[in-house]
């Protein structure tokens, strides 16, 4: 019982092979690693090492070929496509380098997409404080399309908060952003991190990584390294 309540990823073995025709393709090759609850950790590697296949397989948008992964202490590489769609909703939350926003949609309508997804009644109230808390009241009417880069991905997290998920997935969120709004998006999901959400983030910028307290790095589909960031 203990493990369920510490641990919020285990992964044991896991490997991914892609086949193409008659060659296979290894894109995994046996990861072993826990993450606990509460911790804040950065996945690195460069092109091809494996990172964005391990965070779409921690994200319940891809399945292993072999090993067990378990979250909150069940394995769920083996439960079914509708429950693996219920922890997505319901546990993690997603922020991508691309943003993901509907262009046409208000700032409090992109944050009270994963309530309507998720068939629940909807929250209005916890949409426009979760908008307030990444500093952007004033524009919570505003379009997505009448927005900066930096802003729409504070509104992506925003969203990516409002199902109060356990695990917060980020993947290169920084990567399309200058430094000063790299700097803001940090904060914030640091500031998530103190609150209490476990956060992993794929980055392959130095700088950014280092916000995190743990850096995994990938290598052709291995980790390499695994070490706490001095602070």
């Amino acid at each position: 019982m203990e493990e369920k309540l510490d641990i919020a990823v285990k992964m044991t073995a896991i490997k991914k092979i892609y086949k193409t025709g008659d060659e296979d393709t290894v894109a995994l090759g046996g990861i072993d690693f826990v993450v606990q609850k509460g911790e804040f950790v950065a996945i690195m590697g460069p092109s091809g090492s494996g990172k964005s296949t391990l965070m779409h397989i921690i994200g319940l948008l891809d399945k292993p070929t072999s090993g067990s992964y378990l979250l909150d202490g069940q394995d769920v590489s083996k439960i079914s496509k509708n429950d693996q769609a219920n922890y997505r909703n319901q546990e993690i939350g997603f922020v991508f380098q691309q943003f993901n926003l509907l262009s046409r949609a208000t700032v409090l309508e992109n944050v009270l997409l994963p309530i309507i997804y998720g068939k629940k009644d909807g929250s209005t109230a916890r949409a426009k404080k979760l908008i307030k808390d990444v500093d952007l009241e004033k524009r919570i009417n505003h379009k997505s399309n009448q927005l900066s880069g930096g802003q729409i991905q504070r509104v992506a997290i925003a969203r990516a908060l409002m199902m109060s998920p356990t695990i917060i997935l980020a993947d290169e969120p920084t990567g399309n952003l200058d430094t000063k709004n790299s700097l803001d998006v940090m904060r914030i999901l640091e500031k998530v991190n103190k609150d209490g959400a476990t956060v992993v983030l794929i980055t392959h910028e130095e700088e950014i990584a280092a916000h995190a307290g743990r850096i995994i790095r990938l290598r052709d589909g291995l980790i390499v390294s695994d070490e706490k960031v001095a602070k």
